[in-house]
Formats: structure tokens, sequence, C-alpha cells
């Protein structure tokens, strides 16, 4: 049967415990030193002490229809990899992705569109600067970047791993070097630049063989670079969780992409592939349109994040699922490869295909958009039940504040110190409505409190809180 994939949820850990000691009496934690903004609930790094509250993962909406299609449509794509970049200056956004040339060789396609949804057609296929299999990272350097003729980097995989190409304008490419610059065995890789770092960031699919499977599966393995030609020795990032009935079968990760930095987080989009599940159950090899193998694969994209820029958390249940209707264009697989702040909204681009990953793969694989507020991957909820939120102390930083939230209930903040007492002038202030940046107005500027360790206490019913914001 397909795989119905529910809105999941999480339930928090209840941490206020009765007998605690009065807040006069703790010893004040260590506190952390937060840099820019957002700071978001993602996981439990921030919460020093919740209760009545859910982790609840929040879906984006999907944009009906592909926004980018198969060859039988006109836009030729043929794999769930793409990049989009929006000009800082014009605000126009471009997008980049693979036509095929054959079932094992890519060239890359690309278009232009002043809202990141509608493109301008035809497309325009690119000089290959050397044979591509798969792949399409592309990076800008900035305008200032020096050489100008090296501000675009693309990254690809052929012949036994990443290879790099630059261009001034992202359309005429070279090969930065004529070899492989970082070496893994399978044909999907991706490369980000890390701002928090300061450094290169590479994911790149590993085929392996394990004593908790048969076989070899995909796995994806990170590396680093300062140059892009010396990487440190990969090493993985993502394995199969043991006792997640999601992750049972023949489980494997397309590799992870679409890493972004919000705040002091990272966060990235994992394929996640059930290659044992069927996406039309019943149907013949025959009737799915491919004689050389089951009509096989399900496949949908899991949040992971990272704040370190090289250990990830990651969650089992979908943040982007497979569509469960057999006649929806990503019925088979939903995978996320790009993501990017456009003003109040988070655009999450990514690959659908109708029937399994290895069927009709010219025609059948599109690309696709969903969409959500801003920063809203997931949310510390509360239901009829008043739930509460205290974060670890902080050194503050900022004269404002901002909260996401969304409100149909209730929902009020203030500040304590780090000992946990209450904070003069930083009283009980009311959040309302459905907003990424609701100020918070005390009394008191904030800038009274610059360099001092302090928490944020939250208390919400029928909410959901997502972050918060100092500026």
């Amino acid at each position: 049967m397909p795989l119905r994939l529910l809105r999941p949820s999480l339930v928090a850990a209840v941490l206020l415990m009765p007998g605690a000691l009065p807040a006069a009496e703790r010893p004040a934690a260590e506190a952390l030193r937060l840099g820019a903004g957002p700071h978001l609930f993602i996981d439990d790094y921030l919460i020093a002490e919740q209760s009545f509250l859910t982790r609840t993962i929040n879906q984006p909406v999907k944009w009906p229809d592909p926004i980018i299609t198969g060859r039988k449509s006109g836009d030729e794509n043929f794999q769930p990899y793409l990049t989009v970049l929006r000009d800082p200056d014009s605000g126009r956004f471009r997008i980049w992705y693979n036509t095929p040339e054959t079932a094992s060789q890519s060239h890359v396609a690309t278009m232009e569109s002043a809202d990141g949804i509608h493109w301008q057609r035809p497309h325009r296929v690119l000089k290959d600067p050397q044979k591509i299999q798969f792949g399409v990272s592309v990076v800008d350097r900035g305008r200032t970047f020096a050489p100008a003729g090296e501000r675009y980097v693309l990254a690809f995989w052929e012949g036994g791993g990443m290879r790099l190409a630059v261009s001034p304008d992202g359309l005429d490419w070279r090969m930065l070097v004529p070899g492989v610059v970082w070496e893994h065995n399978h044909d999907i890789n991706s490369l980000r630049w890390d701002p928090i770092r300061r450094h290169f960031l590479a994911i790149g699919s590993v085929y392996l063989p394990s004593s908790r499977w048969e076989g070899k599966r995909r796995m994806p393995y990170q590396s680093v670079s300062q140059d892009l030609l010396r990487w440190e020795e990969k090493w993985p990032i993502i394995t199969p969780k043991i006792g997640v009935p999601l992750e049972q079968g023949e489980l494997q990760f397309y590799s992870m992409s679409g890493m972004m930095a919000r705040g002091d987080l990272l966060i990235g989009l994992v394929k996640v592939l059930r290659d044992d599940l069927n996406a039309t159950p019943g149907k013949s090899a025959t009737e799915m349109g491919d004689l050389d193998r089951k009509a096989a694969g399900l496949g949908y994209t899991v949040l992971a994040w990272s704040r370190d820029g090289r250990t990830w958390q990651r969650d089992d249940q979908p943040f982007l699922p497979n569509d469960p209707d057999p006649a929806r264009w990503d019925h088979a697989m939903a995978w996320g490869d790009e993501q990017i702040v456009v003003g109040d909204e988070t655009y999450i681009y990514y690959g659908g295909y109708l029937r399994g990953h290895k069927v009709a793969r010219f025609d059948e694989r599109h690309l696709g958009l969903a969409r959500m507020p801003r920063d809203r991957y997931v949310a510390r909820e509360a239901d009829l039940n008043r739930g509460r939120l205290v974060t670890k102390p902080f050194y503050l930083r900022g004269e404002a504040l901002t909260v996401n939230a969304r409100v149909a209930g209730e929902m009020r903040v203030r500040l304590r110190d780090a000992r946990n007492l209450l904070l003069d002038g930083f009283g009980w202030t009311e959040i309302t409505g459905d907003s990424v940046r609701t100020s918070v107005p005390w009394p008191r500027s904030l800038s009274s409190l610059q360099g001092q360790a302090v928490r944020l206490e939250f208390e919400l019913q029928d909410a959901q809180l997502f972050g918060f914001e100092l500026f």
C-alpha cells in the first residue's frame, strides 16, 4: 500500500517537576552566547523548562502543479537536484537544473523568474564545462568576489566524485581544475557556503555495506573546505534510526541538500527513500513502463539541523511528504533540494515523481515548490491546556524582541534573569495574531539589560511558538 504520511508531532517531555527549588535558590546556569537571530525552537537546545507543549513539525503548503516539468511537458527536467538563487540587486530568481543526454549523463539548464514560481520559457541549456553525470549545485560568491571570472561555482558528480566549474555569470562555465576535488563513490552531491563558520560544506552520497543491512545502500557523508580544493576526510552524518517504523525495510538516503543558515543553525533537507515499497501496488513492471525492475520506491523529505556545522540531528517523521493520491505528480517522491527566504516566507523547492524512482525518468520527474511562513519548521504547541516554556539564560544583545508565533487563543512573554528572578519593567506582555515577527513592547528598554544574562518565559494556550529574534 502507499505510505500514508500523516501530520507528525512529537510530545515534549514535561520538565517542571514538583518540589523544584524556588527561583531565588537556584544556581545561575551558564549563559548561552547567541549569534544574530532568528533563534528557533527546532530542538531543545534553547529550552531549560517546558510543560504541556507538543513539538510539532510544520509541513509547508505545496504549490498544486509543478513549476518545472519533464521532457513531454517541455522543460526537460531530469533529476530532483536544483539550485535557486535570488539576485540581491534586481530581486529576480534564477534556477539551474539537470536536463538529460542519456540515463547517466546530464546537462545544465537555466531559467529566470520574477517571483520564483512562474518561469520565463523556453529554458536555456548551457554548454557543459565537461561531461556531467548528475548534480547542479551553484554557489554565488557575490558581485565583489575576485577574480570576477570565478564568482559562481558549479558542483556536480562525474567519474568518482565531486567536480567544480566556475563562471562570471552562472552561464558560461569552465572547469576550476580538471579532475575530482572530493572523492565519494556515489553519484549525488551538493555544495553550500556555511556563513557561520565561513567555509564550504559538501554533502555526498556514499554507497556502502553494513552489518545493519544486506548489500549496499546510499548514506550521506560530509566534508568541509576553505578553498574548494583541499577537503577534510569525509565522515558520515545521516544513518537509519533503530526501532522507527518508517525506517525499516530497504531504507536509503538520497543525500541531503538545501542547507541554509538561520541564526545559529544550519537547516538541511534529507531525501529519504523506502526502496522496498511500491508507489502503485498491484501493478507489474510492464504496466508501470519499466521492464528492468519493479516500480519501487517511495520518497519523502525530513528536516536535519546542525549547531556546529559538522554533526547533525534529524527528524524521522516527514517535513515534506509524498502525496498519497496516486494521480498526483509527486505521489511517489517528494525530495527537497533547495530552500530560500523570500520576504516573510520560506520557499522549499523539491523534486517530485509520479511513480517509482526509476520509472519514466525523462518524463515524470518534475520540480515543485512548497511554501511556509518564514522559519516555521517546528512549533512548540499548546492545546487547551496552558503550556509553559522557559529558555536557558543567554547574554542579551539587541534593543528589541520579536516573536514568531501563531496565536488562536492566548500567549504572553516576560523576562527573567539567569537565576529565574523576575526583572522589573519586563513583566507579562501579550502576543496576539499570526505573525513571523510580532514586536514585544515593555515599559523599559532592552538596552538597559545589554550584556546581562536573561531568560524568556512564555505561557501559551491554543497557540504555536516557533522562535524569537533580537534586534
